[in-house]
């Protein structure tokens, strides 16, 4: 039996380079995409099973293309992990259209496109979606993050249709929504103390009082993709120390 194939964007960095080579450790094929070869090939070389394809996947043929790489590379797709997203933080007042517009491209449309490309070979394999969405969706808060929760809302909305619609088909549709995870997304636009500082304001927001690491998020991703858990669709779990329930 040929081993299984996963395709996970935005693998890098953080929550996909942990997913990656977790779902490597477990005998899949990876094959992860993103914008920048260098963190890719970091991943990559973390173990052989894990090959890389750089692209943007916000844009429509680069989806499609990305899709037909991994056939042709590996001749089957059992998971699809869309997990690559955009952060902007910005209030009403001070977010622009562009800026709403490339958030939702990312968040909601790329998703989208990439399901779109697969489906046929996901429905040849009876495979499964895992959505990346985010606890902040389930849980707005007065921090700037109004438009990037509602792209994540969309994305709930989308994972829990999708699951409906294809269902007949043998494919299945989840999410994980994460909490506050300790990833490179949290050291960006600030010096090492402002940046600890914001670490430990978002802990202590937490029932359970940390942040949580991408492994962790890693291991839902992986079992809600895995066959283990065909009798699971349609669902949003939030991995977040608590966040929803705060």
């Amino acid at each position: 039996m040929s081993a299984q194939v996963v395709l996970i964007t935005g693998g890098g960095t953080g929550i996909g380079r942990a997913t990656a080579e977790l779902f490597a450790e477990r005998g899949w094929r990876v094959m992860i995409s993103g914008r920048r070869a260098a963190p890719l090939a970091e991943t990559a070389g973390l173990n052989p099973g894990i090959g890389y394809q750089v692209a943007d996947v916000a844009a429509p043929e680069q989806a499609e293309t990305l899709v037909a790489h991994t056939i042709d590379v590996h001749g089957r797709l059992d998971a699809l992990v869309n997990n690559a997203g955009m952060f902007a933080a910005a209030t009403l007042d001070t977010i622009d259209d562009d800026r709403i517009t490339r958030l939702f491209r990312t968040n909601v449309f790329a998703p989208s496109q990439l399901l779109r490309a697969a489906l046929p070979h996901l429905k040849i394999t009876g495979g499964s979606v895992v959505n990346v969405t985010s606890a902040v969706a389930q849980r707005p808060q007065a921090f700037g993050a109004a438009y990037y929760g509602a792209s994540k809302a969309a994305l709930d909305h989308l994972t829990r249709a999708w699951a409906a619609e294809l269902a007949g088909a043998g494919v299945r549709v989840n999410a994980v929504a994460p909490g506050p995870t300790d990833t490179p997304v949290q050291e960006v636009g600030g010096s090492p103390e402002e940046t600890t500082r914001q670490k430990e304001a978002q802990a202590g927001n937490l029932p359970l009082r940390r942040m949580g690491e991408p492994g962790e998020v890693a291991r839902w991703i992986h079992l809600l993709a895995d066959p283990a858990s065909d009798w699971v669709t349609g669902q949003v779990l939030a991995v977040d120390g608590g966040l929803t329930i705060a």
